[in-house]
């Protein structure tokens, strides 16, 4: 029981240094949306579906739910095949583009393209966020491990 107890104030706590981060994390799916032409939204959201911030249209937890379970598909056929540690997933659809990247261990980032995104930028941008990203969740997450006051 213990256990349990103790594993709920740790999600708690760490839920509330998340949520602190949105701003930071919003900020920066806002600059993904501006280097890169055609991109109609992005996502940042933990591995298991929780989001942390948005810049979309779309219904974001819906999406989240969506990616944390194409995740979990992606990093087992990565690991079926012997292709390592999960790092992208791109989807093409007629009407554009659904990419997701890692963003540390711990959580993702996915981007809505149009057709007409040039992929090579997009790759080469999301990549930097989800970098960023990783960093801001990564402090985010040291914070909730430190005794609080």
């Amino acid at each position: 029981m213990r256990g349990v107890m103790r594993r709920s104030l740790r999600q708690r706590t760490e839920r509330k240094w998340l949520l602190a981060a949105e701003p930071d994390v919003l900020e920066e799916l806002r600059r993904l949306r501006a280097r890169v032409t055609h991109v109609t939204g992005a996502l940042a959201a933990t591995s298991d579906g929780v989001v942390l911030a948005h810049d979309t249209a779309f219904e974001a937890e819906g999406v989240a739910a969506l990616t944390a379970a194409a995740l979990g598909v992606a990093q087992s056929l990565a690991g079926a095949t012997g292709r390592g540690t999960f790092r992208e997933l791109l989807v093409r659809g007629e009407n554009g583009y659904v990419a997701t990247y890692a963003a540390g261990s711990t959580a993702v980032l996915t981007v809505l393209a149009g057709d007409r995104t040039n992929v090579g930028r997009l790759h080469m941008e999301a990549r930097r966020s989800g970098a960023r990203l990783a960093d801001l969740v990564g402090l985010a997450l040291s914070r909730a491990e430190q005794p609080q006051p």
